[in-house]
């Protein structure tokens, strides 16, 4: 039983590691312009959106062309920040190995 006791602190780091990760991804900030900045957006490590601004001169586009341009400024914003989020979570979960049977 020993095994277990090893590996319920293991686990315990390893939940420390993944809070200490879940502030730091909070706190990341990834910014993202589409449009020839026209669109600039921000959205943390957690993929939370925290900041848009538009050119008010790109308003005055086609209502598609703006709404085209915000989509993908959206999505490659948030793959980003899960790219972002995934490589850092490796980077924990990666470190504690779970021995065979678990």
């Amino acid at each position: 039983m020993a095994g277990v006791g090893k590996l319920l602190k293991q686990a315990q780091k390893m939940q420390r590691s993944i809070e200490a990760l879940q502030t730091q991804l909070e706190a990341k900030v990834i910014d993202v312009t589409s449009g020839g900045g026209a669109v600039k957006l921000s959205i943390n490590g957690a993929g939370k959106f925290t900041s848009l601004t538009l050119d008010p001169e790109f308003l005055k586009e086609d209502a598609k062309l703006v709404s085209d341009t915000l989509l993908v400024a959206m999505q490659d914003a948030a793959k980003q920040a899960k790219e972002y989020n995934d490589a850092e979570m490796a980077k924990i979960t990666s470190a504690f190995q779970v021995p065979g049977g678990f």
